[in-house]
């Protein structure tokens, strides 16, 4: 299941992932949110958390994920992984080089700092 962070400020989403998350997740959750998003910005930031109770994700979610990216692959600004996820930030780590934005891993305990770097002004 995806939620959605309140509170950030335009420009700036924040998911938060618990459970299992699918592709009906994406769907009907983080895609029109993204879109709308895009419609409105040129650049977005990306806040996405894992919770304590996230357990992964399916390949449809995945794929999804994958497929966002790419409709917008000029449109990111900023993007915050925050997850203690051993097998997640290692992909991450690996995978960074092809997330066209400013991209930086924290772990749970950081979720206050990966707010405020994603919020900040372009010169921070």
């Amino acid at each position: 299941m995806i939620a959605l962070i309140e509170g950030l400020p335009p420009g700036t989403l924040g998911f938060r992932a618990h459970g299992h998350v699918t592709a009906e997740d994406y769907k009907n959750i983080i895609v029109p949110d993204v879109e709308a998003a895009f419609a409105l910005n040129r650049k977005l930031r990306l806040l996405y958390v894992t919770a304590d109770d996230f357990t992964g994700f399916d390949p449809g979610a995945v794929w999804d994920d994958a497929k966002l990216g790419m409709r917008h692959l000029s449109g990111w600004d900023r993007v915050a992984l925050v997850t203690d996820v051993h097998w997640l930030r290692g992909t991450a780590v690996a995978f960074s080089f092809a997330i066209p934005a400013q991209f930086r891993l924290f772990h749970g305990a950081e979720i206050e700092e990966a707010t405020r770097w994603i919020t900040a002004p372009d010169d921070s």
